[in-house]
């Protein structure tokens, strides 16, 4: 048993939801968003003219997709009512107590730019008394191709040779990057008192880990502490109109979910700290039972080890603070879906999971939402059906209109938040403008993401393994944007076959970027 084991134990309490940490903004947000979604439901309701069978259906499907996207638009409000929190100040001079590894995970990536970045962060950890044994950055590589292996050699052999980081290449990549974490738990974590998981693609300052090592020391009970992340500068449309979405909009919907999860937090994944004590009890993870894409290692296992540490008694907290921590993006829309087709089996898999004894209530909740963000797109894309072929007839624009301002409430507490904070005329423009163009492209962007995410649920359902990093070749490769547009003429023409006039203003939203797919996605991938 190591030192770090002996040291730090959770504090298990027995206390129940109520007199907990966020009890009070868990209510509010649950209580927010059946309000959100019991309107929508009843804005249909009104709106409805004939009440078939198809008619029940799809108010029992407006409901299930209103609490999904109620759900995200009461956390921003949450997180716009959140006091601010208090900045915690660190003498001069504080050194920790505990050393601290920094796992930076490598498969395939490219290797130069993170060295850089390593040099750096190495520099920086050093001048802020983080260095001699400190804060140890170790680079711990699963690459597999011989060329990608001698580029990440030779970016980082000056850094290995200079004693700024450790690294090292599995020949064995079992368990990909939960496995290679799980092994140097086993052999090298003996001594350190905490681990800070970065991604090849993941930025942090040197201050910024300093932050969360001194938090991590401030509050023993806390197990897992994760990091707010922005958006690293995107080199293609895309790739900017992510990193704006991000900028505006995570700021409240960050202090909004910390609020409400309190103890029982989330993991992303990377740029988050852990005590390796905590990290010891959900290092080996489930394997589901049957074939992929339900059995098999869990793709997704950010949120269960965030669930399996809440469970052995430790605090899981979201520190929203985006400043010195961030993520590179896919920066074009087919990098965006390999990636999301992927999240998307990952969290259909905790289908099999939420079930599991022991585990908060919240935690439990957080594997939900995972859940139906992947369900609300069939969700809407059958009503969107039922709605195109006649089966449900509605008049007026009332369920338009709430659907909408339930969608605009982020957007609308992101812009409050930043109007008022702007000091001058020309900032407060500019934040206008910013908003605005974000509006326009998201709106632009949504119908394209709810058919791919459709087709990757009912890819998941038939039993589709999609793999793990990669991704699978399609079979057959078309045009970029062409099934989009295809999907997009289909539902014109049963509209224009069926209901023409009570659909028009229904469809419209959706079916016009996606006839316009295949112009706009050369659009956004345009420098990437």
């Amino acid at each position: 048993m190591s030192v770090a084991e002996i040291t730090f134990r959770p504090v298990r309490t027995r206390t129940g939801l109520v007199d907990r940490p966020g009890f009070g903004w868990l209510i509010a947000h649950l209580g927010l968003t059946l309000l959100g979604a019991a309107a929508i439901a009843a804005a249909v309701a009104v709106a409805v003219t004939a009440w078939t069978p198809s008619a029940w259906a799809a108010l029992a499907l407006v409901t299930l997709g209103a609490i999904w996207i109620a759900g995200g638009a009461a956390t921003a409000l949450l997180g716009l009512l959140q006091p601010a929190a208090p900045v915690a100040r660190i003498e001069d001079g504080w050194r920790p107590s505990g050393r601290t590894a920094l796992l930076v995970l490598l498969c395939g990536e490219e290797a130069g730019p993170l060295a850089t970045h390593l040099g750096a962060l190495r520099r920086g950890a050093d001048a802020l008394g983080l260095g001699d044994g400190a804060a140890d950055i170790f680079v711990l590589s699963d690459t597999r191709d011989p060329a990608r292996i001698a580029a990440e050699e030779e970016a980082l052999a000056p850094l290995v040779a200079a004693g700024a980081i450790t690294y090292r290449r599995r020949a064995d990549n079992v368990g990909r990057k939960p496995g290679n974490i799980a092994d140097w738990l086993a052999t090298r974590s003996d001594g350190y008192a905490y681990m800070l998981v970065l991604d090849a693609d993941s930025r942090m300052s040197a201050g910024r880990v300093r932050s969360l090592i001194h938090r991590m020391e401030s509050q023993p009970r806390l197990g897992l502490l994760q990091a707010g992340m922005a958006m690293v500068p995107g080199r293609s449309l895309f790739g900017r109109h992510q990193r704006l979405a991000s900028r505006l909009l995570s700021h409240n919907f960050g202090r909004g979910l910390a609020a409400w999860s309190g103890e029982a937090g989330n993991y992303w994944g990377h740029n988050a700290i852990m005590r390796v004590a905590a990290f010891r009890s959900a290092v080996s993870l489930p394997v589901l039972s049957g074939r992929a894409p339900f059995g098999g290692p869990p793709l997704s296992h950010d949120f269960i080890e965030a669930a399996w540490i809440r469970r052995a008694g430790w605090a899981v907290a979201l520190d929203p603070d985006m400043r010195g921590s961030a993520e590179d993006g896919p920066q074009t829309l087919a990098e965006f879906h390999k990636r999301d087709r992927r999240w998307c089996q990952g969290n259909l898999q905790h289908v099999r999971l939420i079930a599991e004894p022991g585990l908060d209530p919240v935690s439990r909740l957080h594997l939900a939402s995972g859940i139906a963000s992947y369900l609300a797109a069939p969700v809407w894309f059958a009503l969107v059906g039922l709605v195109a072929t006649g089966s449900v007839r509605v008049e007026g624009a009332l369920p338009l209109v709430v659907v909408a301002g339930v969608l605009l409430l982020p957007k609308l507490c992101a812009l409050g938040h930043w109007l008022v904070r702007a000091r001058t005329a020309a900032r407060r423009a500019l934040i206008l403008r910013a908003s605005l163009g974000e509006l326009a492209l998201s709106t632009l962007i949504a119908p394209l993401v709810m058919v791919r995410q459709t087709a990757a649920v009912l890819s998941v359902l038939s039993g589709r393994d999609c793999g793990w990093k990669s991704g699978r070749a399609p079979r057959l490769r078309v045009p970029a944007g062409v099934p989009e547009a295809a999907v997009g003429l289909a539902l014109v023409a049963v509209a224009a076959a069926t209901e023409p006039a009570s659909s028009a203003a229904w469809l419209l939203p959706v079916a016009l970027p996606l006839l316009g797919a295949p112009l706009l996605q050369r659009l956004l991938d345009r420098g990437a």
